[in-house]
């Protein structure tokens, strides 16, 4: 549990404390990282007065900055931080807008990358609810269709349908019937009780608990405010408040509030993610497509229940968790940078095989793979996701170059044929001078 902090001591000294560290310029860094008590208390020292003038002096400072928020009868507020500024004009110049970079994405790469992306955040997001699978073979089983064999791989692949299907719904309204369309689908067979999927939870015996001491961390609002709460949440999201907010903040308020309200049984987490990128994209920020927050916010689980509990424990302040994810944005900004340089390396790599005649681009790669694992086994099924084309042209791909000696064809059953490396795949390169 996140320490309480003291009750704030508001004396003649506080105003002109403020000024001072605003002036030497210590209060700003400390409002840009958005601390809390908790470490705002061993900077005292340094600035020369006892930790509760520090933090008493923050408080107000914050509090002159704040704007407020009304869902139901809870109140919240945020700050917007230099930080926060900063970082979302980055994000209005890289991943929005109709006329945005594309930051190297080839029009031709683009629905590889999205369905790449999609798998990723499928992954991510379910592994942080407990799913207990590879990453290798939760993209084998979505791009060879695959059956999950376990609850593990079930939810995954409910992530990945429940993005797809955002992704094609983006600009619906939010009601509280597609909210239950989404949980739905993003918890389909991995729940105790069926009955719980697509429903809203009807008692208030569902708690967030740390299972490391069995510790209750959070408590939801009663049952009886969910209707209200979510009416308020559906009119947040789908419209324009008289005091603008910028879009980013909210999809990270939205994001925060359906953790926080928990109107589900289980899979609250899964469902608020996949709400988030619903809004973004909604709102123009199309590079979202590309991104896997959760994978980040996987590897940062701590700091992402953290954010949540900062909020809570300080009177509501959304700050704690804007500014958290934020950064999380930026580190999957990053990172897909470095994923987009890697597969263009990759795309370079694999263009010695386009001067083979006859073989087009989504060849040479299938060339690619084999040649650096000789014992890959390729199906239509995983060329049709890989690609996003037909089944046709996944199958016409695979038996040319078969044709061409590449590739041998192994026979399942009367439908079904299996294609690996063949035995002159080397001896059939030379003869291109390869």
């Amino acid at each position: 549990m996140i320490e309480q902090a003291p009750q704030v001591e508001k004396t003649d000294q506080t105003i002109p404390l403020m000024v001072k560290f605003q002036m030497n310029g210590s209060l700003q860094k400390i409002h840009d990282e958005y601390l809390y008590w908790d470490k705002i208390k061993y900077k005292a020292k340094a600035n020369e007065c006892t930790p509760i003038e520090l933090w008493s002096a923050i408080k107000l400072f914050r509090f002159l900055r704040r704007k407020e928020l009304k869902f139901h009868s809870f109140r919240f507020h945020y700050v917007i931080s230099d930080y926060i500024q900063k970082s979302l004009h980055q994000f209005d110049m890289n991943i929005g807008g109709t006329l945005g970079s594309n930051i190297g994405i080839a029009e031709t790469d683009k629905t590889k990358f999205i369905i790449s992306s999609i798998m990723e955040e499928a992954i991510s997001s379910s592994q942080m609810e407990g799913a207990n699978t590879t990453r290798k073979r939760a993209i084998e089983m979505i791009q060879q269709e695959k059956r999950p064999k376990n609850k593990s791989e079930q939810m995954i692949l409910n992530n990945f349908i429940t993005m797809k299907h955002i992704v094609q719904q983006k600009s619906e309204d939010l009601t509280a019937e597609n909210l239950l369309y989404i949980h739905k689908l993003i918890t389909s067979k991995t729940l105790d009780d069926i009955e719980d999927e697509g429903k809203f939870r009807e008692n208030d015996d569902v708690h967030v608990v740390n299972h490391v001491n069995s510790e209750i961390v959070h408590t939801p609002p009663l049952q009886s405010d969910l209707k209200k709460l979510i009416e308020d949440l559906c009119l947040f999201f789908n419209t324009d408040n008289e005091e603008f907010i910028h879009p980013i903040i909210k999809g990270c308020i939205i994001h925060f509030l359906i953790g926080w309200i928990h109107p589900f049984t289980d899979g609250n987490g899964r469902t608020a993610r996949a709400v988030f990128y619903w809004y973004m994209l909604k709102k123009g920020y199309w590079l979202t497509e590309y991104l896997s927050i959760s994978r980040i916010i996987k590897d940062s689980k701590s700091q992402y229940e953290k954010a949540y509990l900062y909020t809570e424990t300080d009177e509501n302040d959304l700050t704690y968790f804007i500014t958290y994810h934020i950064r999380t944005m930026e580190k999957a900004f990053e990172a897909l940078k470095e994923y987009i340089n890697r597969k263009q390396k990759e795309v370079f790599q694999a263009a010695k095989f386009m001067k083979i005649p006859g073989v087009n681009d989504r060849m040479a790669q299938i060339l690619k793979i084999i040649h650096e694992d000789p014992d890959r086994i390729l199906n239509t099924k995983e060329m049709e996701s890989r690609f996003n084309v037909s089944n046709f042209t996944a199958r016409t791909d695979l038996k040319s170059l078969a044709e061409l000696g590449f590739l041998e064809i192994i026979q399942v059953n009367k439908q079904k044929q299996n294609f690996v490396k063949s035995s002159t795949f080397e001896n059939t390169l030379k003869r291109y001078k390869l």
